[in-house]
């Protein structure tokens, strides 16, 4: 059995550990708050705009459709966008994020088909570097709160690459955000855009444009794409601190446990000791 001192140390250390896990388990609870905040009130712009490109994708004018609209057949290439947190500590949140995205990936490979990727954040471009990925493009350090321009640079490439024929479908991977203890990977057809994948009405019915459709629908539909890629950041980031707050939360929790039979190891240590003390006197004073 360990002695008493070195029991004593570990104590201390647990004890230390336990207190920076607390700390971060504010700090997290803190920052949810606010990435939740911030998710929910970028949501209700993601609804309009998915129903004005609903509506487009059923009224286009007869002269021209926009190449987000054309679905490509058969499909030879594929690009991803990956978003994934900066840092770890926030429980399975990247490592089933990733696994979701790996499995497909050796899918497509099986059968073929090219894969190029855009990363956000460390996580992500780490693991895709490692495994020996095409990534095409990255951005991390994107702090606590998600910033437009700091999005539609990395995104660019992907676009680029579809206008260009070089990929056929485009996919946006993330963590959705449901509620404080689940989060969900999930993998959304980004490119090409249909009525079903952005929950179109049934009725038909086209705008009046100003000043005139090619211009409108060309820069709407990027905005849509831009704004969908905003909000997956916002649902990731959000999913990131309540992943963090409750593996914080348990790391406190198994540290309380672990100081507790630490401190029973101690006091059985300590009455051994004496125990032992005790009998050696009383077994010299019998000799005497």
């Amino acid at each position: 059995m360990a002695g008493g001192k070195e029991i004593r140390n570990k104590i201390k250390s647990v004890e230390n550990t336990r207190k920076i896990t607390k700390a971060m388990e504010m700090v997290a609870a803190s920052k949810m708050r606010r990435a939740q905040d911030r998710m929910r009130h970028a949501r209700p712009y993601g609804e309009k705009i998915r129903r004005v490109a609903a509506n487009l994708s059923h009224a286009m004018t007869e002269d021209y459709t926009h190449p987000f609209l054309v679905q490509r057949d058969p499909i030879q290439n594929v690009g991803l966008i990956l978003i994934s947190s900066d840092k770890g500590l926030c429980g399975g949140l990247n490592t089933n994020l990733l696994r979701l995205v790996l499995g497909h990936m050796k899918t497509w490979d099986a059968e073929g088909i090219g894969i190029q990727l855009t990363c956000f954040g460390n996580k992500s471009v780490a693991f895709m570097q490692r495994a020996g990925a095409h990534v095409v493009s990255q951005q991390t350090g994107l702090g606590d709160t998600p910033r437009l321009d700091r999005l539609v640079g990395p995104s660019k490439a992907q676009l680029d690459a579809y206008y260009r024929g070089e990929i056929d479908v485009l996919y946006l991977c993330y963590t959705r955000f449901v509620n404080t203890m689940k989060q969900e990977p999930v993998m959304e057809q980004l490119l090409p855009l249909s009525g079903e994948a952005v929950g179109s009405a049934n009725r038909k019915w086209d705008y009046i444009y100003e000043p005139d459709p090619v211009s409108v629908i060309d820069d709407l539909l990027v905005r849509y794409v831009e704004a969908l890629i905003y909000q997956a950041v916002a649902e990731n980031m959000a999913s990131e601190q309540s992943a963090r707050m409750v593996a914080m939360k348990s790391a406190s929790d198994n540290a309380k446990d672990v100081i507790n039979e630490l401190k029973l190891v101690y006091n059985k240590a300590r009455q051994a000791a004496i125990t032992k003390e005790i009998s050696e006197i009383v077994g010299g004073a019998a000799a005497v």
